[in-house]
């Protein structure tokens, strides 16, 4: 359909649903004792929430998610379901980032950011480094892009392997503060994005992620709404993978031509973690 070859790396597949449970266990289980008896809190509206829960369940430590109060009630429930504590916030109103600062100051947790940290960025980059162990060689790799930290670590990881090997950062038009800064080389921001994929709907990149995207990534591309939707459909009518729209974003780029290539194509579907009611209305679209 395409005339190439693709690769996908299903982190659908993956603990908790998504790949940020690689990121979460490297970066919470390298602690100190002492940080990991106060417990550890995080922001997210989802997949870091849950890999963040199932890494305090495994190890025993206390979490606590800031969790916006129109996340998917299918990340939400698994959320809770490993154990953590949800603080509820209206995200038109307040900002996750200041609540989660606050409780911290007040009760000594530790922070274990979504994406800006070097542990996470590094557990998030072995999804890539495991593909290409598998395929030994890709011409390019189509990564989902948010806070930017799966796509900067993926990025340090091919280019460790193979460095002609392009990575190309995918983001959905709506919700391109990473293109336009990725372009601009200045961070853009985009305030509540509305895309129906919600782990994108990220601000901006981060303070750490964005000088690695600008140095290891070769170009970032963005893709469309009804693209995204085409895309979840195509993977589970066609491949019987059941992905979410933030986990299509490589294929909705593919499908849709928003990226033309030849060769060997990494793609990695980021997670799967998408509520009835989303599926529903994309695969009736």
């Amino acid at each position: 359909m395409v005339n190439a070859n693709v690769f996908l790396k299903c982190e659908n597949f993956q603990r908790v649903g998504a790949f940020k449970f690689r990121g979460a266990f490297n970066a919470i289980s390298q602690l100190p004792s002492e940080e990991k008896s106060k417990g550890v809190i995080t922001f997210s509206s989802g997949n870091h929430a849950q890999a963040v829960a199932l890494v305090g369940k495994i190890l025993g430590i206390k979490t606590i998610i800031v969790m916006p109060n129109n996340a998917p009630k299918i990340k939400r429930s698994a959320t809770e379901g490993y154990g953590a504590e949800i603080i509820e916030y209206d995200p038109a109103e307040q900002q996750r980032e200041e609540i989660a600062k606050r409780i911290r100051k007040e009760k000594g947790y530790t922070l274990i950011p979504p994406f800006d940290h070097e542990d996470i960025i590094a557990g998030q980059g072995t999804a890539a480094l495991e593909l290409l162990e598998e395929t030994k060689h890709l011409d390019y790799l189509l990564v989902p892009c948010g806070g930017g930290g799966l796509l900067s670590g993926s990025a340090i990881a091919v280019k460790g392997f193979n460095s002609k090997c392009k990575v190309i950062g995918i983001e959905p038009e709506v919700a391109d503060d990473a293109v336009k800064s990725f372009r601009t080389k200045v961070l853009h921001r985009v305030k509540n994005p509305p895309t129906i994929a919600d782990g994108t709907r990220t601000t901006s990149l981060g303070k750490i992620t964005f000088p690695l995207v600008l140095k290891y990534v070769d170009d970032m591309q963005t893709v469309t709404e009804q693209s995204i939707i085409d895309a979840v459909k195509f993977l589970f009518f066609r491949m019987k993978l059941v992905v979410e729209p933030s986990g299509a974003l490589g294929m909705a780029a593919l499908l849709s031509g928003a990226v033309k290539l030849n060769g060997r194509i990494g793609v990695i579907i980021s997670g799967g973690n998408v509520d009835a009611e989303t599926m529903m209305m994309i695969l009736s679209a």
